[in-house]
């Protein structure tokens, strides 16, 4: 989702659109915009009752969608359409730019393919077999973006694919259910860090894929793996993570993730296409499958 924003809009850096109190705490925002779009729905449904016609209705609702931008201004800003760009490289040069849009800011000094990046999941569940591409539908963001597409591989094509491109110097972007048998406090992630059999007494014996068609365990939040252990074997047994939460939580931000613990609870990987076997590169480009939007493939994009 957000190369889809990247690819229409660009990005700025920080100082041309600073952060603000709600940007960093944007609960009551999602709240309320939330609530205005549910309203919305009302209105044009019932409008639709009424007998108003489709051009009336398309009327209606690009008022509505003016009113959700003028909401989004006034809690984050007004996107800048262009601003000057200057800074001291790192070998001492002076660089200035003046009048760049966000596009060719992002294509002149940053200059990523975001079409090169893929994601691969592991959803062992028997509607999803494995070496298939799968979308969800209505999970796109943007209308004339580039749909989520998703290549269904066996763990250890996940872990493959992510210690390569770690190996080569790129953090990796992970999508798993972190609430499960973690702690926010330590920054573990561990099956076994509570040890419930022996103080409740039971076991859990439920397998991913049963968790999954539960609705016992999904996509729940994304961080970054910058590190993994690798044993004598060469297979990883724990994984090194930076979150989003702060220094406050885990060891100054970054947590450790048991193996154990990725075979549970891990769901999604992108990694650059050059990572994956031609095989696997040939798969992803089929036609999608398509998921329906509750799908807990679909919970985190």
């Amino acid at each position: 989702m957000i190369c889809c924003l990247i690819e229409k809009y660009g990005v700025v850096p920080k100082y041309a659109m600073p952060e603000t109190a709600v940007s960093s705490n944007t609960k009551e925002m999602r709240d309320y915009m939330t609530e205005k779009l549910r309203g919305y729905a009302c209105e044009l449904r019932r409008g639709h009752q009424n007998g108003k016609s489709v051009e009336e209705l398309r009327g209606e609702k690009d008022r509505m969608m003016k009113e959700i931008y003028n909401i989004l201004c006034t809690c984050l800003g007004q996107p800048p359409k262009q601003f000057d760009f200057e800074v001291t490289a790192k070998d001492g040069r002076f660089v200035r730019a003046c009048g760049l849009t966000p596009q060719e800011f992002y294509k002149k000094y940053i200059g990523l393919d975001l079409a090169d990046y893929v994601s691969l999941i592991h959803a062992p569940t028997e509607d999803k077999p494995f070496h298939k591409s799968y979308t969800v539908r209505f999970l796109g963001n943007v209308k004339e973006g580039r749909e989520v597409r998703y290549l269904n591989l066996p763990i250890e094509e996940l872990k493959r694919a992510a210690v390569a491109q770690m190996q080569d110097g790129t953090p990796v972007w992970f999508g798993c259910d972190v609430g499960k048998r973690s702690s926010r406090e330590d920054g573990v992630m561990d099956l076994d860090i509570f040890r419930l059999q022996d103080v409740l007494g039971v076991e859990f014996t439920m397998t991913k894929a049963e968790r999954l068609d539960y609705g016992q365990s999904q996509m729940t939040h994304a961080m970054v793996f910058v590190g993994v252990n690798l044993g004598e074997d060469g297979k990883p047994n724990r994984w090194r993570v930076e979150n989003s939460w702060g220094e406050d939580r885990g060891k100054k931000g970054f947590f450790v993730m048991s193996d154990a613990w990725f075979d549970a609870y891990m769901y999604q990987v992108v990694v650059h296409k050059k990572y994956l076997t031609e095989e696997e590169r040939e798969e992803y480009e089929r036609e999608p499958k398509v998921l329906e939007p509750w799908d807990p493939m679909g919970a985190l994009a």
